[in-house]
């Protein structure tokens, strides 16, 4: 029996230091090229330091990666962002993987004049991605009249060969997300839940490792390098009355009951704002058995946040080779 293969797209924390940011993402990216991973995710927001178009060409020219790009019909027609991927095909020979999102800060996406509900940003959502595909796909003049989105005689040229055809992950876990996921056959990722194999129900996970030899010598490391601190936390806090984000209020009540489970799940980097997701706290061995069976139950993809120093990066591929999935 062939076993699955984990593909796993690294990113670093959302709110690196801004003088680092582009040589944190190319080390992530070249670690990502030696040791068969994919391309970083790349964020985009009101507070993103590069426009991550612009950092996808970087990361797409300097390494041999494909990078997963973060679009938000807030900020971009359908027809840019399938003018974008075009682009890239024939710059670079080379398919992207783009992770379709509706969030933002509510003070960010009021700041740009948008008003629209939350069920009403993932229809257009669902709207955006039936046109770049058409777009991307379609011999023909894409005509289509939906709610959000309009188009006539709209046509790309040249058009994607199917194996340049760009990959689309939904990140939300929201009900309005599920929704168009599986409407639009679109990739769905979901957090890394407390009791880990019983609270999967997606393809695709979303997880941070902090990993030593031995359970013990992780933990102390883990709790070293993210210190906690009244302020960290009270920052979360006022994030969280400016976001209307499903997935981030549920790691944040799931942290009210503790921050350490004995089966490795943290949630410290999160309620201390220095990552948006759970960690995975352990041993090599520990990471790569349960690694192997989040695979068993189906599980393809990882987004998976990572500390972008060359120690911190070794420490993750050992556990990732433990997995055997790579």
């Amino acid at each position: 029996m062939t076993r699955t293969r984990l593909r796993v797209f690294p990113t670093i924390p959302r709110n690196p230091n801004a003088a680092r940011y582009i040589e944190e993402l190319m080390r992530v990216a070249r670690f990502s090229e030696r040791n068969g991973l994919e391309g970083p995710l790349l964020f985009a927001g009101n507070d993103t330091l590069v426009e991550p178009w612009s950092m996808a060409q970087h990361i797409l020219a300097h390494t041999a990666t494909s990078p997963l790009i973060a679009v938000n019909p807030v900020y971009m027609h359908p027809f840019t962002v399938a003018k974008f991927v075009s682009s890239f095909a024939l710059l670079h020979h080379r398919k992207v993987y783009l992770n379709m999102i509706t969030g933002t800060a509510t003070s960010d996406r009021l700041g740009l004049g948008e008003q629209r509900s939350h069920e009403e940003r993932y229809s257009r959502l669902g709207e955006f991605i039936f046109i770049v595909r058409q777009l991307l796909a379609s011999t023909r003049p894409v005509n289509f009249d939906g709610k959000f989105y309009a188009t006539t005689n709209l046509q790309l040229r040249p058009g994607l060969t199917p194996a340049l055809m760009p990959e689309f992950l939904i990140a939300g876990q929201s009900d309005d997300a599920r929704r168009v996921a599986a409407q639009t056959g679109c990739l769905t990722m979901q957090m890394l839940p407390p009791n880990l194999e019983q609270g999967i129900s997606a393809p695709g996970m979303n997880f941070g490792i902090f990993a030593r030899e031995e359970r013990d010598q992780a933990r102390q490391a883990a709790k070293t390098f993210f210190q906690d601190s009244v302020e960290k936390r009270e920052l979360l806090k006022y994030t969280m009355e400016n976001t209307d984000s499903v997935w981030k209020r549920q790691l944040y009540e799931a942290g009210q009951n503790g921050e350490l489970c004995e089966n490795g799940y943290w949630l410290l980097p999160f309620l201390t704002f220095q990552a948006d997701c759970p960690y995975l706290v352990g041993s090599y061995a520990e990471i790569g058995a349960k690694l192997r069976c989040f695979a068993e139950m189906n599980v393809s993809t990882i987004i998976l946040d990572v500390v972008a120093d060359e120690q911190e990066l070794d420490h993750i591929c050992k556990a990732l080779v433990s997995s055997g999935m790579f």
